[in-house]
């Protein structure tokens, strides 16, 4: 049986810009019946409700801070009681620091990194999950990971640590779900630089350009309905995992560093220009 959104709930963590705004956007054009919208950010959550206002869809927003367990769990509660249980989940939440480590400040770039990247969408699921699983219905669960959290990358050390734990716990829930028979298929989408502003001044390195945001969410979105257990963008990413598993390491640095371009692709990062640490817990 095919799944789609047709009537049912999609849930959208960091929808207020970038790629969760356009994953909400995809909701809607497919006939999603409701479209629940969390950002931290409460005027980007405006700009997208009134995006959507002329949609078929009922839209509900909620300013969430997913860096907050407390937070989180206040949210998951309103939505349980107003809107329903959601039948796809999209933990698309996250920020980026590119400073080498030693300049990373303890609470606003480590502790938040892992607290928004690594512990956003474990306590977002969390929160819904038992829900999903009494309702006993089949269910969708897409995590955004990184290609930083499948090698080690200079000036991404934090958030590369962030992601590599995303992609362990995704993975593992995905088998844990499916070994005791729930109907719930989890995604974990590992891209490469997209271009959405988080990452300006990120060089692709070589053979990998940096993606256009409508390119990726439509991948990943038709792979999560798909139930597909992971996708890597572009081919080059899994290409570099398999090297680098087969190379010894001197050789792998030599390929990732001067062949590939890999330990040089954050060299001139800034990030979004204008944009507060809180506003940026949207991708």
């Amino acid at each position: 049986m095919v799944f789609t959104v047709q009537g049912r709930t999609v849930l959208v963590t960091g929808a207020g810009m970038g790629m969760g705004r356009l994953y909400a956007e995809r909701a809607v054009r497919e006939g999603a019946a409701a479209v629940v919208l969390w950002d931290v950010d409460g005027r980007a959550l405006e700009d997208v409700v009134a995006g959507l206002a002329s949609s078929a869809a009922s839209v509900h927003s909620y300013v969430v801070d997913v860096a907050s367990v407390e937070s989180v769990q206040t949210a998951a509660g309103a939505v349980l009681d107003e809107v329903g249980v959601p039948d796809v989940l999209v933990n698309n939440a996250g920020i980026v620091r590119g400073k080498y480590f030693w300049e990373h400040d303890h609470h606003a770039d480590i502790d938040l990194t892992l607290r928004i990247n690594t512990g956003g969408p474990m306590h977002v699921t969390r929160a819904f999950l038992p829900a999903m699983m009494e309702r006993g219905t089949s269910a969708r669960i897409l995590n955004v990971a990184s290609a930083s959290g499948t090698l080690s990358v200079p000036r991404m050390s934090v958030y590369a640590a962030s992601k590599w734990a995303v992609i362990g716990w995704s993975d593992s829930l995905r088998l844990e779900l499916a070994s005791t028979g729930h109907p719930i298929k989890v995604t974990t989408l590992i891209p490469s630089y997209i271009r959405t502003g988080m990452f300006e001044g990120a060089r692709g390195p070589l053979l990998t350009p940096l993606m256009e945001p409508e390119h990726v969410v439509d991948r990943a979105w038709r792979a999560t309905l798909a139930g597909r257990a992971r996708l890597q963008l572009p081919w080059t990413v899994q290409l570099a995992g398999t090297l680098r598993n087969l190379l010894p390491q001197p050789v792998w640095d030599f390929v990732a560093g001067r062949v590939f371009k890999v330990y040089s692709s954050m060299d001139r990062f800034t990030g979004r220009p204008g944009v507060t640490a809180d506003q940026e817990a949207s991708r």
